[in-house]
This record gives C-alpha cells, structure tokens and sequence, in this order.
C-alpha cells in the first residue's frame, strides 16, 4: 500500500482530521484491544472517576478477541468483530481522548457524531482475515481483566496494520460513499 497514509498513536485530533473516507492506512506503534466486556468496565471505571487501564488520549483501540497463539507466536487470529456492539460506549471514550477506533460494520449515528466533534475515526479491518491481520502483530500483553479471557484489555505493538478510514471526522462514511459509486 504505498500510496497508504502512515499513523503511529498516539494520534492527534490534528492527524486524524487529515483522513479522509476512504483512505488507505497503515499503523505502527501501540495500540489496544477490547471488546464489548470491556468496554462496559472502561466506561463503568471512568464514570466512577477512576483511571481506565490504558491512556485514552491519542489511543487507537482495535475490536479483536484473539484466539490463543499457537507455539511460536505472539497471538493468534485476529480478526475485527463487529463493532455496532460498542457503539453504547463508544462516544465516552471518545470524549476522553480515543482518536481512532478498528473493526467492521457500520457505526451508529452517535458515534459518528462523537467522531466529528472530539475529532476522532473508524478504520475498518480486513474481516475474515484474521491470520493475516495477526502478522501485523509483533507484540501482545495482556493489561487489564484477564478474566474476561480473549476478551481482556491487550497491549499490542504493531507493525504496517493494513486499515482502510471508513468515517472521518468531516462526516465521510465509505458505506455511503462506495454504495453511490457502484449506483447507476
């Protein structure tokens, strides 16, 4: 992906405000994991005025419950989930710092809206590919609610994660866009 647009987090709201819908990314740096489960204890820590397990501000947080790694490896598939199921806590995150989010599917019309006021995106993974995604991955620790199994907080170093901006912050939504380029 050359002509791709290379991030590494923590991102600024000055960053992500140049992405456009449709553009092609690449990330290398940290970023973490989480899903439903822990996005409902993140949201409950941070309306209880605690800290969350990671620094929102700037963070990228990918929708992955990864299977176990088998022998040599750092983690096993990878694959987005659905990201709909954080739509509920989304827009708290976001208004605490969270500047990029990585999944599949659509988001819900709050989220977007969090999205183009806190300046922050959602780049859409390769779904179904989730042994290459995993290759993208050089290191993976779990940080946070390792009762929750595949689905506990995971710091996770990446290198050239392959990631298309599916809303920006300017209201682009390649859901919408790419459907009325294939209209006739």
């Amino acid at each position: 992906m050359s002509d791709a647009i290379r991030l590494t987090p923590p991102l600024s709201a000055e960053q992500v405000s140049r992405l456009k819908a449709g553009d092609r990314v690449l990330i290398s740096g940290v970023i973490y994991t989480g899903r439903d489960a822990a996005h409902k204890r993140i949201v409950q820590a941070l309306e209880a005025g605690e800290k969350p397990p990671f620094d929102l501000e700037g963070a990228v947080i990918y929708y992955v419950g990864p299977s176990p790694p088998p022998p040599g490896r750092v983690i096993g598939a990878a694959g987005p989930t659905t990201s709909y199921r954080m739509d509920p806590f989304a827009p708290l995150l976001i208004r605490h710092g969270l500047k990029a989010m990585i999944g599949k599917g659509k988001r819900s019309e709050e989220v977007k809206k969090a999205m183009a006021e806190h300046k922050a995106v959602y780049l859409g993974a390769i779904g179904g590919a989730g042994a290459l995604m995993a290759q993208c991955i050089k290191e993976a620790e779990v940080i946070a609610y390792p009762e929750l199994g595949p689905e506990a907080v995971r710091r996770l170093v990446v290198e050239d994660m392959p990631l298309i901006c599916v809303n920006d912050v300017h209201g682009g939504d390649l859901y919408q866009t790419g459907r009325q380029a294939y209209r006739r």
